[in-house]
């Protein structure tokens, strides 16, 4: 249970706190502290999967926590980001449709799990996330740079990528879900 790699997804839960935390007092040293922490953390996201890959360590827990690991530290940065107003005005709309769709996902998984139904991740998925990732790495590190407003810019604009491809996969898990509905 405690495999290296289910140590790196543990990890990942425990650092959401801290990222929040940081971002509690927006600083541009805070930012460039929540920065590297959110790139570490993204390392490990890579490397967890890898490592139980590799060595066939592949376990149940791991395979429960490291999709709530990542909602987890999504779901606190993007409110976060709204608090420390990095996310504001309509960009908030990208932010909510990103919310909406992870936590539609996770009940649809849920929901179709007894059935023994999976739903794969695509690789648009994988290109969502991408987007996503990207784009709240780069609002974090605008708060470490304010004099570089492009930093800023490239984070708007990831994010409304990723809401745009959010809205494309979730609805293709949804017509794989409404297949299986009474």
């Amino acid at each position: 249970m405690l495999t290296l790699p289910n140590i790196l997804t543990l990890s990942r839960i425990f650092a959401v706190p801290i990222l929040v935390v940081l971002l509690w007092h927006p600083q541009p040293v805070h930012y460039a502290i929540c920065f590297a922490l959110y790139v570490l953390v993204g390392v490990t996201d890579y490397f967890d999967g890898y490592l139980a890959r590799a060595q066939g360590a592949v376990s149940r827990l791991g395979v429960f926590l490291d999709p709530i690991a990542d909602k987890i530290m999504v779901a606190a940065v993007i409110v976060m980001l709204v608090f420390t107003r990095d996310i504001d005005d309509v960009t908030v709309v990208p932010a909510i449709v990103i919310l909406v769709r992870e936590i539609a996902v996770s009940g649809l998984r849920e929901f179709l799990a007894p059935l023994a139904v999976s739903v794969p991740v695509s690789r648009l998925a994988k290109w969502k996330t991408t987007f996503q990732l990207v784009a709240l790495g780069a609002l974090i590190l605008a708060g470490a740079v304010p004099h570089l407003p492009s930093v800023h810019l490239v984070g708007v604009l990831s994010l409304w990528a990723a809401a745009i491809l959010t809205l494309v996969t979730g609805w293709d898990y949804l017509r794989v879900g409404m297949k299986h509905m009474d």
